[in-house]
């Protein structure tokens, strides 16, 4: 069953960003089934294509395929915040290889931008990106982890923002009583959530040399009100975290919204 008709798994915020400007395209072209294929193996031989690459690439396309959605982010050019709209396209590519460490992966089309990387999914269910670099880089854990990040990026669109050119991984790290967000988190990408800070800490996506962790860090505006996060059994308002019972108090809103203010600089 397509995502779209059963958005079940998936949590409140990433239900309303599909709900909201999800829809599916029809393809255009007739496609030949992957078990119909050949891939080239470790050695280079043309071989059958192997039944766990069938089942994971004719799963993507049942599940996923030609599924589309906009994700907004914002960024700040002449000190004006401008929001961007982001394509996504889950439409399967041609390409189809084997791991040296292990399993095979495949491509499909991802962000509809002008990118250096292409968007591959393993067997294993990792999504991850080539660089040109010939290995895969791992980026989330799983396709409903990177539409779980996708809907945290549009959640917090209206928020103030480090841009790229600013590592905020260090002071990152010093933001305690943030509540981690699991379904949007893996070994290369972590969220931490409050009532007005969001963190996201992530490995570069690069094959050059070590992938690095970066970080960007959001920050907004906290009322009296704010200062703490209601716990669950309160009648108030709730944390973006879906249940987070804490949120960093007004220094450490305070010491978030600096962090973000250096992309004014």
């Amino acid at each position: 069953m397509h995502i779209l008709d059963d958005l079940t798994g998936l949590s409140a915020r990433a239900r309303s960003l599909l709900e909201r400007t999800g829809w599916r395209d029809d393809p255009q072209e007739p496609r030949l089934s992957t078990e119909f294929l050949q891939v080239r193996d470790r050695f280079g031989q043309l071989a059958p294509t192997p039944t766990m690459l069938v089942i994971r690439r004719e799963g993507f396309e049942q599940k996923y395929g030609g599924l589309r959605y906009r994700v907004r982010s914002s960024c700040t050019v002449g000190g004006e915040r401008s929001e961007v709209l982001r394509d996504w396209h889950y439409d399967l590519g041609q390409g189809m290889w084997a791991e040296p460490a292990g399993g095979w992966y495949f491509d499909w089309f991802g962000e509809r931008v002008s990118s250096p990387v292409r968007y591959l999914v393993h067997t294993d269910g990792r999504v991850g990106v080539d660089d040109g670099g010939g290995t895969f880089l791992e980026i989330a854990p799983s396709v409903p982890a990177l539409i779980e990040s996708h809907a945290l990026t549009d959640a917090l669109s209206t928020w103030d923002r480090t841009t790229a050119e600013v590592d905020g991984f260090a002071p990152a790290e010093r933001l305690d009583g943030l509540t981690d967000v699991p379904e949007a988190s893996g070994s290369t990408i972590r969220w931490r959530l409050s009532e007005n800070v969001a963190v996201k800490e992530f490995r570069d996506w690069s094959s050059g040399a070590p992938r690095r962790w970066r970080a960007f860090v959001w920050s907004r505006e906290a009322s009296p009100s704010e200062d703490q996060c209601p716990s669950r059994t309160s009648s108030g308002p709730r944390c973006p975290a879906d249940g987070g019972t804490h949120a960093p108090g007004s220094a450490a809103v305070a010491f978030a919204r600096r962090v973000a203010a250096v992309r004014h600089r």
